[in-house]
């Protein structure tokens, strides 16, 4: 066993595999021994795996032993993780690394990666999950002779779709929408000869409006293509067949049908199968028939034997495995599950794990022979959404089929079915590999519902980034440079993230290895407002002096792409038309004088009428590409030059007064980044996030669309690319795109905000509020051309706006201002975007905590309840703001009182934002509002801060007057964060907020601010609101009662509100709150002090007050002595002639008159008197005077002196106040020692000196 600090990277990597492998030879069937140093990373032959943190392992292959060190696009931040211990042996021919959170094992020499030779094992809440982090086959195959089904080849830029009918298999493939778009796989043939490649389709009217004879392009083995014509059908229904003729030799090929220059695609594909010569083409694969699902692990839905209308499905998010089962909605539609290994007769249960999209809870039927039980299936929160029940069923010794439908049902079973498992009664649901939110690239055309990709997180707790295709990156100068090919050796560079129910971790560990999210100027997180309206510059300034005159803040003006010369391209163009722009520049500086920041919208294409087309063009070197049959010219941003012509083109108006640039990288604009190891969209957005640095201080971010590109799928068609979705939170505020304005729509974001961050790890999340697309309700607006949403639908959309990480109005068709609606609207609209305006404090600290720790603003329940099943059913209703606010907007329609039901995460309680109403932890209820509230609950010992006082906009708002509101019912801790907008977050101050609840006494302490910045406010009032609060007896300011009217309680709504006039930040601040049963009596002790006469004793009186209650004292004065000071710090002083005991009492009260009385009792003893003897001499007489020091007015008057020469008393006399003077008798001749002795007084102590005479 090697246990100990790591070695560093390159010394491991430079190990050569021939001493790798002789070193496993050596030691395989040895007990593992102690080494003086443990690795960061240990090498076993090809095969590499780096320790990052407990709960992160890097595996790499190299065919060709060379390891990579290098950071890439994605991981920039390998070298950031703290070294950990683990542990790493050798035996049986297997390699195990244990972390102590993750075991990981490797068969030794077995060369790729692949299930066989690789495991995983870690702990998920209370059961262990064995896993294979495979990685996957680089290209599918396809038997010759069988028919293989599109969605199963290789995809590039293509998607898997389901919304036409008559597929075979889970979908069919759609897209094809730009050149490069292909679907890949390989073959075997037995033979040389002539085959088919047939392939069943779909072709009918394309998005260029045509419906025509369309064209693909069959490459093989890098080949030169043939083209395959493929005729239009009546429509997208009509599956139809094409034949193309391939010549291969004996071997494996590799087929791909693409998309070139040359085609036109727009078609779908269906299946596909490579035959000899006039064969026919083969049918479908019978599903019908159930595989084995042995007892006690997870079987997939798609894997169930199937009758009637059931069938296996892929058009939903969230499942494992391929698919799952669906179509149990008619009569005779059922599942059969082949359950094997049973051990016994007897009593078990089967976990199904199902999602229920609709309000009903249908009753699942189970059916074992002539045996039938019954579950409840109830909704979930979407179809994207799954649960898992658990349903008793009698089973077998050995094998039993299992029928699982609704026969009893009039409805039948409308629910899907992903995995079921047969397991003991009583088991935990067992952890499924299915992924927890997705991303995609943009939300564009989308109405409700839409596919998203895998990220970080899956319920089984691990997950593997594949970061093969990612380019080596230098994070300094940003150059991007290709990997090797590794001589075509292989080569796997991999992350796996075992973070069990660790979900945070999790987001940790990626934030470290790929960049952390995007910290935005504070402004950004204020009232965004945009409209795809054509407007001038007067008009603009004037709907900008509206937010103020009717009470609206608004922090970012966004102007849409009608500000460029509409005689060039007001779409393409890089001119300002100053027929209607006079003056652009004066126009942001107005904005800016308001606190008003701006961004401008750009699609990322020239025309070649444009005055700036001729210097692009020679910047770029002669390389712009024509965009089709148009006068637009289109980017490749990989080429420097036309990267810069690209920029070079917003110089002009950045020199405006530009804030940021809202890259509208859309629609037909197929501009690129055509170079491998990158992904377009992150790359482009760095671009702009560096381009806009100096205009925000340092802060500078791209607002754009993210994840992918727009040639990968095309407009509305997102696909995920092989770099994956990583590096774009780094720079990138996501602008999801043109949605329609619906309440299918609304419903979506709910779910797929926290989905998205939760995923990729990127805070910053920006929605179309209201949406882009639709002006299907055919209500007017108040502008020309203009409509309007329904009044509850808008004031519904603004309020989820207000709990998001951005808000930003938008619309390319409807009125967005809350003052164009009805007076209900409008006031809901107004309250709600006032209240994100005064949510920036607490927004601006989630957002630098994500930033900090990689937990993002907007969480999906799962993150902070792990354990709990309705956290993941339920996650596309609720969502966290923060850890403390739980938000469940209303997504049905109704201007009045609308119910929404919303689920209470356990172990908390749950005030209601708006009422005051508390709600117990582990409970669902159902919540009534109208126009003016909405659910939101902030958790039992939750902080949450807030501006006290309304302000048009955060930059021009100093913060000198903030609310904290902490509701009761657990002790709690929060923070406020704040700095100078730069980019130097050291420069920066936190407010530590620590709320406690105790004997009845609820307290919160503000602290001292801790940090300084320019700019920073230096005095601040507080106003603190407790909810969930009794009545109180008595409030308190840093321990002095209020007075009675300087607080309130509001009875309604249960909340106690304190004032704290402006202070200074750096000086802490308690406001505390009493009720009247939780006063208690202080205590006090009796005490004892021992003190000589003369001598003053200290005294510290004790009292103590179980409310924490600031304490009074007051004492007596003793009969023989006296007391001085005040409060608990006091001086006794004994009377000088008095020795003996002294007693006198002290009395402790609180503020509300309760009061105890004790005694101290002070023992004064005799003081030790000094004695100095002076001797004189007049011949043979002798005079001693002997003199008695005492201090603090002590006198030994008329105390004995004797004085002793051998033994003998020579002279005796009395003290006179403090001396006497004693004459010797004649003493023989010779020196003499004399003692004088004084006597023990009445004050004094006894006392001794020697003299020589």
């Amino acid at each position: 066993m090697r246990t100990g600090p790591r070695w560093g990277r390159r010394v491991v990597a430079a190990l050569g595999a021939a001493t790798i492998v002789a070193s496993v030879i050596d030691v395989s069937s040895m007990p593992a021994q102690a080494a003086p140093a443990a690795p960061d990373s240990y090498t076993s032959g090809n095969a590499r795996f780096e320790v990052l943190s407990p709960t992160l392992i890097r595996m790499e292959y190299a065919g060709d032993a060379a390891f990579d060190d290098d950071a890439t696009f994605n991981a920039i931040g390998r070298d950031s993780f703290t070294p950990v211990p683990f542990t790493h042996r050798i035996a049986d021919g297997w390699l195990t690394i244990d972390t102590g959170e993750a075991t990981l094992r490797y068969k030794v020499g077995s060369g790729m990666f692949n299930a066989d030779n690789l495991s995983l094992k870690l702990k998920v809440g209370d059961q262990t999950v064995t896993a294979h982090p495979v990685v996957p086959t680089s290209t599918a195959d396809c038997v010759v002779g069988a028919l293989c089904e599109a969605e199963s080849t290789t995809l590039t830029g293509l998607a898997v779709a389901t919304d036409h009918a008559g597929f075979t298999g889970t979908g069919f493939v759609a897209g094809y929408e730009s050149v490069g778009n292909a679907l890949t796989f390989t073959t075997s043939v037995p033979s040389d000869g002539s085959y088919d490649l047939a392939m069943r389709y779909a072709n009918s009217q394309g998005g260029d409006g045509k419906t025509k004879t369309r064209t693909l392009s069959v490459v093989v083995d890098g080949q030169a293509p043939t083209t395959i014509s493929l005729d239009p059908g009546q429509n997208w229904g009509d599956w139809r067949m094409a034949t193309t003729a391939l010549n291969l030799t004996a071997g494996t090929h590799t087929i791909k049908v693409e998309r070139s220059a040359a085609d036109d695609g727009q078609v779908n594909v269906d299946s596909l199968a490579v035959v000899p010569t006039g064969d026919a083409y083969p049918a479908p694969v019978d599903a019908s028939a159930a595989q084995d699902c042995a007892f006690g692990t997870v079987c997939e839905g798609e894997d169930t034997g199937k009758t009637g209308t059931a069938a296996v499905a892929s058009d939903h998010n969230g499942y494992s495995g391929t698919g799952f089962a669906a179509g149990l909605w008619s009569k005779g539609a059922a599942l059969t599950a082949h359950i094997t290994d049973v051990p016994a007769d007897g009593d078990y249960a089967l976990q199904v794990r199902y999602a229920n999209g609709l309000a009903t809870s249908p009753t699942l039927t189970l059916g074992v022979g002539e045996r039938q039980s019954t579950g409840t299936l109830p909704p979930t929160s979407g179809w994207d959404y799954w649960n898992t029940v658990s349903v008793p069923v009698h089973l077998s010794a050995g094998a039993n089929d299992v029928s699982i439908g609704c026969p009893t049902e009039a409805s039948n079973c409308n629910v899907n079915i992903d995995t079921i498992a047969a397991v003991p009664a009583g088991t935990p649901s067992l952890a499924v590999h299915a992924p927890l939110g997705g991303y995609r690239r943009d939300l564009d055309t989308a109405n409700g519902g839409v596919r998203t990709y895998p990220g970080l997180l899956y319920a089984d707790g691990w997950s593997l980034l594949d970061d093969t295709a990612s380019a080596h990156y230098d994070t300094a100068s940003q150059a991007v440079t290709p990997r090797g090919d590794h001589d075509g050796s292989g080569y796997f560079d991999g992350y796996v993230f075992a973070y069990g129910h660790d979900y945070t971790g999790a987001l940790h560990d990626l934030a470290t290895l790929t960049g952390a999210t995007k910290l935005l100027p504070r402004w950004a997180y204020g009232v965004w407002y945009s409209e795809y309206y054509d407007r001038t510059q007067d008009q603009f300034a004037s709907i900008a002096q509206e937010f103020k005159d009717n009470g609206v803040p608004v922090d970012v003006m966004a102007i849409d792409t009608d500000y460029k010369d509409a005689a060039v391209s007001n779409w393409n163009g890089w001119e300002v038309d100053t027929s209607r722009f006079p003056n652009l520049s004066s126009l942001l500086a107005a904005w800016h004088a308001e606190g008003i920041h701006n961004t401008l919208n750009v699609h990322p294409t020239i025309s070649s009428t444009d005055p700036k087309f001729a210097d692009a063009q020679a910047t770029a070197q002669g390389n712009l590409t024509q965009s089709g049959s148009s006068n637009n010219y289109l980017f490749d941003w990989s080429d420097p030059h036309q990267l810069k012509a690209y920029f070079d083109l917003h110089d002009s108006i950045q020199q405006d007064g530009v804030d940021s640039w809202w890259l509208d990288w859309c629609c037909s604009e197929n501009s690129k980044y055509s170079a491998n190891g990158v992904t377009p969209d992150a790359f482009i957005n760095q671009q702009y996030a560096d381009y806009t640095d100096a205009a925000m201080d340092g802060r500078g971010f791209a607002f754009s669309r993210a994840y992918g590109s727009l040639t990968a799928g095309g407009y509305g068609n997102p696909q995920p690319v092989a770099t994956g979705p990583w590096a774009d939170k780094r720079t990138t505020l996501h602008f999801t795109g043109d949605t329609t304005s619906s309440w299918d729509m609304l419903k979506e974001e709910v779910g797929y905000t926290p989905g998205e961050s939760a995923s990729t790890g990127n805070a910053s999340i920006s929605h179309d509020i209201g949406g882009h697309n639709g002006a299907q309700y055919g209500i007017a607006g108040a502008e020309t051309g203009s409509t309007q949403l329904p009044p509850d639908l808008y004031a519904r959309w603004v309020q989820f706006g207000a709990f998001q990480p951005v808000d930003r109005l938008h619309s390319n068709h409807s009125d967005r201002l809350p003052w164009q609606y009805p007076a209900a609207a409008d006031a809901s609209a107004t309250k709600f975007l006032n209240l994100r305006e005064d949510l920036v404090p607490l927004t601006y600290t989630l957002a630098a905590q994500a930033t900090a720790t990689g937990t993002p603003i907007v969480r999906p329940l799962y993150l902070q309840y792990p354990d709990a099943e309705q956290a993941y059913s339920l996650a596309g209703n609720e969502y966290l703001y923060g850890p403390d606010v739980l938000v469940a907007p209303v997504t049905t329609e109704g201007t009045g009182s609308v119910d929404t039901q919303v689920w209470f995460p356990p172990g908390d309680s749950w005030t209601d934002w708006f009422t005051g109403k508390t709600y117990a932890g582990g409970t669902t209820a159902t919540v009534t509002t109208d126009l003016n509230s909405m659910p939101v609950f902030t958790r039992s010992g939750g902080i949450v801060t807030t501006r006290s006082h309304h302000v048009a906009n955060d930059d021009k708002g100093p913060l000198d007057a903030v609310t904290v509101t902490v509701a009761g019912g657990a002790n709690g801790t929060g923070s406020l964060y704040e700095d100078d907008d730069t980019a130097d977050t050291t420069k920066s101050a936190t407010t530590a907020l620590d709320y406690t609840e105790a004997g009845g006494q609820s307290s919160l302490t503000i602290g001292a601010a801790q940090g300084s910045f320019a700019g920073q406010v230096t005095n601040r009032a507080w106003t603190v609101a407790f909810t969930n609060a009794e009545k109180p007896t008595s409030v308190f300011v840093d321990g002095v009662k209020q007075p009675a009217g300087s607080w309130t309680y509001d009875a309604a709504t249960r909340t106690v509100t304190a004032h704290v006039a402006s202070r200074p930040v750096s000086r802490a601040t308690t406001v505390a709150y009493r009720t009247a049963a939780a006063d208690h009596a202080p205590t006090a002790g009796s005490l004892s002090a021992r003190t000589t006469v003369g001598d003053p004793v200290a005294i510290t009186l004790k009292g103590h007050d179980a409310d924490g209650d600031q304490l009074g004292y007051s004492h007596a004065q003793p009969a023989h002595g006296t007391v001085t000071g005040t409060g608990d710090r006091l001086r006794y002083t004994a009377a000088p002639t008095f020795v003996g005991t002294d007693r006198f009492t002290y009395t402790v009260s609180d503020p509300f008159g309760r009061a105890v009385t004790s005694t101290v009792t002070v023992t004064v003893g005799r003081q030790q008197p000094t004695l100095k003897v002076t001797r004189r001499a007049h011949g043979r007489t002798t005079r001693l005077k002997v003199k008695a020091l005492l201090h603090g007015g002590v006198s030994a008057d008329r105390v004995p002196v004797v004085v002793k020469v051998g033994g003998h008393v020579v002279a005796r006399g009395k003290l006179d106040g403090d001396h006497v003077v004693l004459t010797l008798p004649k003493l023989p001749a010779g020196r003499h020692k004399a003692t004088v002795t004084l006597k023990q007084g009445p004050v004094s102590t006894a006392a001794h000196a020697k003299v020589r005479i």
